[in-house]
């Protein structure tokens, strides 16, 4: 099960992220936006990714 991390909402499979290394991640998330191109995509920027990757909307 796809779990998404609470800090930088990245979403993974395995206990911790490899993004920011948090272990606090959450099963409980919903809608999901993938970054291709984060320094040419305008949403990455609004909602401040800076790698490519698949992110949870929300995480409660």
């Amino acid at each position: 099960m796809e779990k998404a991390c609470r800090t930088c909402h990245k979403i993974l499979e395995g206990a911790s992220c490899p993004i920011c290394g948090s272990s606090d991640t959450s099963t409980d998330w919903s809608g999901f936006v993938v970054i291709i191109d984060p320094q040419a995509s305008e949403i990455a920027k609004k909602l401040e990714i800076d790698l490519p990757g698949k992110y949870a909307l929300r995480v409660r």
